[in-house]
């Protein structure tokens, strides 16, 4: 299973599609086999998400995420698990496990910094 994790740097970011870059975790069973990191190629509606659908990623993790973003992941059958903090690879094992839920940190405005993460 490929799992996405929204960073900056090797940190969970706190809003989807400012993140630095996008971590891209391999994993077999419960156990994470490799990871990659891939630049963020830009904010722009509707990009990000089909960019990392296309890439054949099946969980998206980040702190925070706009609510289209959340719905395009929806409509291509990709989990979504927003509220998620600290360590990528730390949030990557804690879901393996079953461990990391989503907590709906849903971004509703554009101009929603103080927001995401939350």
């Amino acid at each position: 299973m490929k799992i996405s994790v929204a960073c900056d740097g090797i940190n969970v970011s706190r809003h989807f599609g400012h993140c630095e870059n996008f971590t891209i975790f391999e994993t077999e069973g419960n156990e994470i086999v490799s990871s990659k990191q891939v630049s963020n190629p830009g904010h722009k509606p509707a990009f990000l998400p089909n960019f990392l659908c296309d890439m054949g990623v099946e969980v998206v993790i980040s702190g925070g995420m706009g609510d289209g973003a959340v719905d395009i992941f929806n409509e291509r059958n990709i989990e979504v698990i927003v509220g998620a903090n600290g360590d990528a690879k730390d949030a990557v094992k804690a879901y393996l496990k079953g461990e990391l839920k989503s907590t709906g940190s849903i971004c509703h405005e554009h101009e929603h910094i103080d927001e995401c993460g939350k």
